[in-house]
C-alpha cells in the first residue's frame, strides 16, 4: 500500500494571522448592517493591528462611521476588519491570504486618543497621526473573533492565541526580496522549477511567499493557478540560515553546508 505524501510543515494559524497583520495589507471595515453605513466596505485613512489583535483606525471627523459609532448603544458597534494580504509580484489572482477580525468598534476621545496615537507611532510613524484632534478621529476595534484564510486553509484563532503568537521573522522583508527575485533573477526562479511536479512544469512559475518553513511558488497554468510549497529541511530564523536553505533548494548542497558551519 502506497503511503500518502506528507504535507510540508507550515506556520500555525495564529502565526499566519500575526504575519498578515504585521505586513499591513489592504484594510476595509465592514460595519454591522443595523446602522447608517448600510454595511458598506469602508477604507480607513490609516490602520494598525496591535499584537493583541486590537486595531486602531483613523477617520475624518465627518465620516459617517464616526457618527454611527458615537450614537450606537453604549457608544460602540459591531464591525469587522478585513485585511487582504497581496502577493509581492503582479499575479492573475493577487490576494494570497485574508484576515478577518470581528469585534466592538468605538471612538476614542481626549487622552485615550492621544495615547493610542503614540502607541501606533512606535510601530508605524505616519504624519497623519499629527492630525488627531484637528479633523481626524481615532477608532478602536476590540477583537472577539479572528479568522485567517490562505492556501493552508481557513482557521479560527482565539484572541489569546493571536496575542501569544509571533509574526514570521521575515514578514517585513519578504516583499522586497521576492520582487527582486522576480525582476532580476528569473534564472533562479527557473531553477526552482525542478521542485514542481511534472504536470505543472509547463506553467509560468512565480515567487509567491517566503516564511521560516519554506518558499512558496505560484504556477500560473492555462486552466488555473496552483500554489506549491517547497519546504526547508528545518525552520530558519536568521538570514544566514535562510541563505543556506535557499542554496540547498537551488541544488548547491556544498554551499548550504558551508553556511551551516
Amino acid at each position: 500500500m502506497t503511503k500518502p505524501t506528507p504535507r510540508p510543515p507550515t506556520p500555525g494559524s495564529a502565526e499566519r494571522a500575526r504575519t498578515i497583520a504585521a505586513r499591513g495589507g489592504r484594510a476595509a471595515i465592514l460595519p454591522s448592517s443595523d446602522n447608517d453605513t448600510d454595511g458598506a466596505r469602508i477604507v480607513p485613512l490609516l490602520h494598525h493591528v496591535h499584537s493583541n489583535g486590537t486595531t486602531t483606525f483613523l477617520f475624518g471627523d465627518d465620516h459617517p462611521l464616526v457618527a454611527a459609532a458615537q450614537w450606537a448603544p453604549r457608544a460602540e458597534m459591531t464591525a469587522m476588519l478585513e485585511l487582504a494580504d497581496a502577493a509581492p509580484v503582479p499575479l492573475r489572482e493577487p490576494v494570497r491570504g485574508l484576515l478577518w477580525i470581528a469585534g466592538w468598534l468605538r471612538v476614542l476621545d481626549g487622552d485615550e486618543a492621544r495615547s493610542a496615537a503614540l502607541e501606533v507611532a512606535k510601530h508605524r510613524p505616519d504624519p497623519r497621526l499629527l492630525d488627531i484632534g484637528h479633523g481626524v478621529a481615532v477608532l478602536r476595534l476590540t477583537p472577539v473573533s479572528i479568522i485567517v484564510a490562505d492556501a493552508e486553509g481557513t482557521s479560527s484563532v482565539q484572541p489569546g492565541e493571536f496575542a501569544a503568537a509571533e509574526p514570521d521573522p521575515f514578514a517585513l522583508y519578504e516583499d522586497g526580496w521576492l520582487r527582486h527575485l522576480e525582476l532580476s533573477h528569473r534564472d533562479v526562479v527557473d531553477l526552482l522549477r525542478r521542485h514542481v511536479t511534472d504536470e505543472l512544469r509547463g506553467g509560468h512559475v512565480r515567487p509567491l511567499g517566503l516564511d521560516r518553513f519554506g518558499l512558496r511558488l505560484r504556477v500560473e497554468a492555462v486552466d488555473c493557478d496552483h500554489d506549491v510549497r517547497i519546504a526547508f529541511d528545518r525552520p530558519v530564523t536568521t538570514l544566514k540560515e535562510l541563505a543556506g536553505q535557499l542554496r540547498r533548494l537551488l541544488g548547491c548542497p556544498f554551499m548550504a553546508q558551508t553556511h551551516r558551519r
